[in-house]
């Protein structure tokens, strides 16, 4: 308390020197307009005395203006533009005002017609003069000082500037820019803070070597991944490292500072444009509703939680099997979004007595099925698991979603249903096939939205990456040819919201993924990230497609016909009709086969939902593009 009184009068103090200063200007800029006007000679004895009546209406009225356009809010640390505009404002309303006055009291008897815009002229010097100096010799005291790191700067604009700004007055010292690059041709061989535009991005390696360079800063937020790979392939032609500056949306004080920098990460170099949504519809499909969400601690579930949170459902219900995801989720939605009505819930979706009974007590409107087995070699040799949690945990929190007359369920699927070669993959599909096909014997509309990998996603390839990298290696590849389709997760989960509100029902969304990457790729970049050259430091080991692994993943079936809907990122596919009763046969018989643990039986009955799965064209089409690479890489 004590502390925050004596910061106020501290402010206080300041304020009022900075003021007083202020009105101090103003008898020199009326005095000095006299002195102008009859060319800095003596002024006629009888012009003093309207003089000196004139500052008895000027000072008081000036003075106000300067408080009522805010010249005391500013700080001169930071003087710039709209400091000028404010003090021209207020120059401008103060003469208007004063005069008028003057005019009424004496008519201007004895003040010459030129003395007014001589004094409005050098008031705004006088005001704006003190405030820029002291900002000048703030911003460049620091510069003859040498820092302890050499660095290009990639980006002249205006993130380039504060960047370099910023460096130039960092007490520490710690990075000395000694020039800039940008493909803008314009900028070449200008200054900025002392700093010269070198030429373009092309030449980061000859800049970094010709000036001793030894890191390169991307000052260019809003780049896109494409245009980041492109610049980080030339600062490692140039054998430094970089630094980047966090993303636009993260920079939401307007200015940046030197330890806002931060390595490159994967995301980085693998992320996209950003994605357009159109929140206005998907605020107006979820705002106020009761919304429940599985598998609400895992990657996708505790992401999704988030988003949601930010747009005030009523009610926000997680549904999560791990005790330790659930209490991280739910502390971080409580202390994030004090006024969300949260309700966390241990429970496991093959526990239908539980579901039903959560179901009468929220009666959530929106449903996200998140909860999910993936891991796709560890559920190739434990069938009865996959399709315990997969396949009937999707019927008992689907079936429980119609009974209660929920509005929409959203099923969150995978690339891996399509063609599926694995054990996961063919669960997925069959979760896909019941909420498909009971979407049209409900009243809740049943909506699957299918997408690829995550980046960073709990059990993925990047997390492994990243331990193995740490670690000194290897690093493990299965194929030097496969590839994956990935996007982030925050893009996922708003992705999954706009297929939400955009879904009538019965729908396969399919999120576009771009274009695929190579996971050899992956590894040699996040082996760069860290510093290393792989290879030669850390080495890339192949070991082998894993039971189930494809060498190239599919979005979609070549029957499915895909087509395009009023998102570009989203497409639709056309799903699969199966008769109901020899679908719930089929599922009753899986119940029954889990129970008795008949993992042969399992098999057969997946087999016969989804033929693909087993479909000889497409194992040997696969075996034959792994033949081929093969070949190739012998």
């Amino acid at each position: 308390m004590k502390t925050a009184f004596r910061n106020l009068l501290e402010k206080l103090r300041r304020a009022l020197v900075v003021a007083l200063l202020d009105l101090a200007m103003i008898p020199l800029a009326w005095l000095g307009a006299y002195w102008l006007r009859f060319n800095l000679g003596a002024i006629p004895p009888e012009l003093l005395g309207p003089l000196k009546q004139a500052l008895w209406v000027l000072l008081p009225v000036q003075g106000f203006f300067f408080w009522r356009f805010g010249l005391y809010r500013g700080m001169w640390r930071f003087a710039s533009m709209p400091d000028l505009l404010r003090i021209l404002k207020a120059v401008a309303a103060g003469v208007v005002v004063s005069f008028g006055l003057l005019f009424l009291w004496t008519r201007l008897y004895h003040i010459p017609r030129s003395v007014p815009l001589f004094y409005a002229a050098l008031l705004v010097g006088l005001l704006s003069g003190p405030r820029f100096l002291y900002r000048w010799l703030k911003d460049f005291r620091l510069q003859p000082i040498v820092g302890d790191r050499r660095v290009l700067v990639v980006g002249a604009g205006r993130a380039g500037e504060m960047l370099v700004r910023d460096l130039l007055r960092d007490p520490n010292h710690a990075y000395q820019p000694v020039g800039f690059v940008d493909d803008d041709r314009k900028k070449w061989g200008r200054e900025i803070h002392g700093v010269r535009v070198l030429g373009g991005c092309d030449r980061i390696p000859e800049s970094a070597a010709r000036y001793g360079a030894e890191a390169v800063i991307l000052a260019i937020p809003s780049a896109s991944s494409k245009q980041i790979r492109r610049l980080a392939a030339l600062a490692e032609e140039a054998g430094v490292p970089v630094r980047t500056l966090p993303p636009l949306e993260d920079l939401m004080s307007g200015r940046v500072s030197v330890n806002q920098l931060r390595e490159l990460s994967i995301e980085d170099l693998l992320g996209r444009e950003p994605v357009s949504l159109d929140w206005p519809a998907i605020r107006a499909g979820l705002q106020g509703r009761r919304v429940l969400v599985t598998g609400a601690g895992g990657s996708i579930g505790s992401e999704l939680c988030r988003q949601l949170a930010r747009l005030e459902p009523a009610q926000l219900i997680l549904l999560e099997n791990g005790e330790f995801n659930l209490y991280a989720i739910e502390l971080e939605l409580s202390r994030d979004f004090s006024e969300l009505d949260l309700r966390a819930h241990l429970c496991d979706v093959r526990d239908a007595g539980a579901v039903e009974r959560l179901f009468e007590r929220y009666r959530p409107q929106v449903v996200f099925h998140a909860a999910a087995y993936k891991h796709v070699p560890m559920l190739e040799h434990q069938v009865r698991e996959a399709v315990n949690n997969n396949v009937l945990g999707t019927r008992v929190v689907a079936e429980a979603a119609d009974r209660h007359g929920c509005s929409e369920f959203v099923l969150i699927s995978t690339d891996k249903a399509v063609n599926p070669a694995n054990v996961m993959g063919t669960t997925k599909r069959v979760a896909e096939l019941f909420c498909q096909n009971l979407d049209a014997r409900s009243r809740t509309r049943f909506i699957t939205v299918r997408f690829g990998n995550v980046l960073g996603s709990a059990g993925s390839v990047v997390p492994l990456f990243r331990k193995q990298v740490e670690a000194g290696g290897p690093v493990t590849v299965t194929h030097p040819e496969i590839e994956r389709y990935f996007m982030t997760i925050p893009e996922a989960c708003q992705l999954i919201m706009q297929a939400a509100v955009m879904g009538k029902g019965g729908e396969i969304f399919v999120l576009d993924m771009g274009e695929p990457v190579k996971i050899r790729y992956l590894a040699e970049q996040m082996i760069r990230l860290a510093g290393r050259e792989p290879g030669e430091e850390i080495e890339i080991v192949y070991t082998g497609l894993r039971p189930g692994e494809k060498l190239y993943e599919e979005l979609f079936h070549e029957q499915e016909a895909l087509r395009e809907t009023a998102h570009e990122k989203i497409l639709l596919a056309r799903h699969r009709q199966v008769a109901w009763p020899v679908l719930m046969e089929a599922f009753d018989k899986m119940a029954r086969a889990c129970a008795d643990h008949d993992e042969a039986r399992l098999r057969r009955l997946l087999a016969g939902l989804v033929p693909e799965s087993n479909g000889v064209e497409i194992i040997e089409k696969n075996r034959e593009k792994e033949s081929v690479v093969n070949k190739n890489v012998i």
